[in-house]
């Protein structure tokens, strides 16, 4: 048996221990796989109950629909799945960022379970984000399950990403890009093999369980030279609706936050204002794809006027859905308020020059979709290859890389950190691996303070000072105080030398007459990149370490260069 068990132990070292890619590639494809079916999971069941609940909606009290939603939603992430409301991929980056990819296992399914509460009752939101913190939950979970180091624990959340949006969208190359550019935010050759094979599973498992693939079906496009000129002007009416569902959506969800009501009461509120739009404009409702669907088919009968309102009436209702306790992702959102902004745009362009030979309504719809992706998100290949492989739309190539590109760099320009990254960076959580910042919040302040200092008394006379300057090889004399032992200031070797000159001030002199007082101090409670700031201001190469008016030790960039070259070595080996 013992022989048994050292084959296994060898072939598992000789496979995946010496070159972690197979390992990455295989646990790659099993959380892709996990994730696409998952994905799948929820769609059916989005499909299935908006379909139970759609001969309802013509009802007066169907305004309640989205409000029964919203409460049981936010009733289960807060008391059982206790998860904050929202979409949940901030989260994710945060994970990745700060903590290496750990998620937690519930996180798989408690979002799938409550977006499933919101959107299906009618909510105004997308099944994209939950699937990704599902998928990415996943993949941090296997890599757990096998052992593996934070880089490739990294690199199976990119897989479960990956393989979520795949699957849902059935575009294997728009989940390994939005893995990649969003999610993880560096493009290292050692990630996009696992995550390209992971996304190609997510959509075959989707494609096996749902073989009519195409989510949006449409006619080819007759996209010429003179939609390119059209084409700028609709990438900056995008990135200013980008502009504005980001803000509306932020600004929202701050003042739901500051109300003093209980969550079941603000996801009520919420909810049943969605149901309350809906019931006039039922394109806000739920996720939106049967209208993108006549939007691209040329299909869609509202008027511009009411075009016009439908656009910020699906802004409004998604900032209340999310922002007020319901759960989703911002994907759907984004795409239908793209191509209601497409389609406005086309009618306006008709009315303006009516001669002007341009492509097709649906055409815009598509360009529209593709700007604000790109805008709200700031990621503009995913922007161009979601809505290329959604759709089949290969015909609109062109334009869709001139609306992609202008929109998110407007977008950019205008506010500098995408919907995803705002918060994070707000409270300083930013943080993507391999960056300084990242490497920085991984050491700790107390593994760096060298300790061992001779304290001196402030009371001390300069004579006996010098004589313990004999036998010690400090730069640094922390004065304390003789009765508190409460940390007074420092004596810094460099500063004193006008006194060690003069041997007539020796008996003369005390200690407390000449310490530095001013010297800034750190806190076991600040941040290393704090610390490095003040030393950098102050051109100091060491700081005293005090803590409850104790010395505690000193820290010097020397002890943090070396501990961080360490920890990047640790972060960016393979095992």
């Amino acid at each position: 048996m013992s022989k048994i068990k050292h084959f296994y132990k060898n072939l598992y070292r000789r496979l995946f221990q010496l070159d972690d890619r197979l390992l990455l590639i295989i646990a790659g494809s099993i959380a892709g796989i996990c994730s696409g079916l998952a994905a799948v999971a929820l769609r059916l069941s989005l499909e299935s109950v908006l379909e139970i609940l759609h001969p309802f909606r013509h009802y007066g009290w169907a305004f309640i629909l989205p409000a029964v939603g919203a409460l049981l939603s936010s009733f289960y992430l807060e008391k059982i799945a206790r998860e904050g409301a929202g979409h949940g991929v901030p989260e994710v980056i945060y994970s990745v960022s700060r903590y290496g990819g750990i998620l937690r296992f519930r996180s798989s399914y408690s979002r799938l379970i409550s977006s499933f509460l919101t959107i299906g009752s009618g909510g105004s939101a997308g099944p994209e984000a939950p699937v990704v913190m599902s998928g990415s939950a996943i993949g941090s979970n296997i890599a757990k399950f096998l052992g593996l180091n934070d880089r490739q624990r990294i690199t199976l959340v990119g897989c479960g990403t990956a393989g979520a949006i795949a699957s849902i969208f059935n575009a294997p190359i728009a989940g390994m890009v939005f893995a990649i550019e969003v999610i993880l935010g560096e493009w290292k050759f050692v990630n996009i093999i696992p995550i390209a094979i992971a996304a190609v599973a997510g959509a075959q498992v989707s494609h096996a369980i749902i073989p009519d693939q195409v989510i949006f079906n449409h006619l080819p496009f007759q996209v010429g030279g003179a939609d390119i000129l059209p084409s700028l002007g609709l990438a900056v009416v995008a990135a200013m609706v980008s502009v504005l569902f980001t803000k509306v959506l932020r600004q929202t969800g701050k003042i739901a936050k500051k109300s003093s009501l209980p969550f079941w009461a603000r996801a009520i509120i919420g909810g049943s204002t969605v149901g309350i739009i809906g019931m006039f404009m039922p394109v806000v409702l739920a996720e939106g794809y049967h209208s993108i669907q006549s939007m691209i088919s040329g299909t869609f009968s509202m008027g511009m006027f009411f075009v016009f309102l439908a656009v910020f009436a699906k802004i409004f209702a998604t900032a209340m859905t999310l922002g007020w306790g319901g759960s989703g992702g911002i994907f759907a959102p984004c795409l239908v308020i793209g191509s209601l902004t497409g389609v406005l745009f086309h009618k306006m362009l008709i009315i303006l020059v009516p001669s002007f030979g341009c492509a097709s309504e649906g055409a815009y719809a598509l360009l529209g979709m593709t700007g604000l992706v790109s805008g709200v998100m700031q990621a503009p290949l995913t922007g161009i290859f979601l809505i290329v492989e959604i759709t089949g739309g290969y015909e609109t190539i062109l334009p869709l890389i001139v609306v992609s590109s202008i929109s998110s760099t407007m977008s950019h320009y205008i506010e500098p950190a995408s919907f995803y990254f705002k918060e994070l960076i707000e409270r300083g959580q930013f943080l993507r691996p391999g960056t300084d910042a990242r490497i920085l919040s991984d050491l700790n302040i107390r593994e760096l303070i060298e300790t061992g200092f001779v304290k001196v008394s402030e009371n001390m006379v300069f004579r006996k000072f010098i004589e313990l300057l004999k036998t010690s090889d400090q730069n640094f004399f922390p004065v304390i105080e003789d009765g508190t032992q409460e940390y007074k200031g420092v004596i810094q070797i460099s500063t004193i030398r006008k006194f060690a000159l003069d041997p007539g001030m020796y008996d003369m002199v005390f200690l407390n007459q000449i310490m530095d007082t001013n010297v800034l101090t750190a806190s076991l409670e600040n941040d290393l990149q704090e610390v490095l700031d003040m030393m950098d201001i102050n051109h100091m190469d060491s700081m005293p370490v005090v803590e409850n008016n104790r010395f505690v030790g000193m820290i010097s960039k020397t002890r943090i260069l070396d501990l961080y070259r360490r920890e990047l070595i640790m972060q960016t080996s393979d095992h």
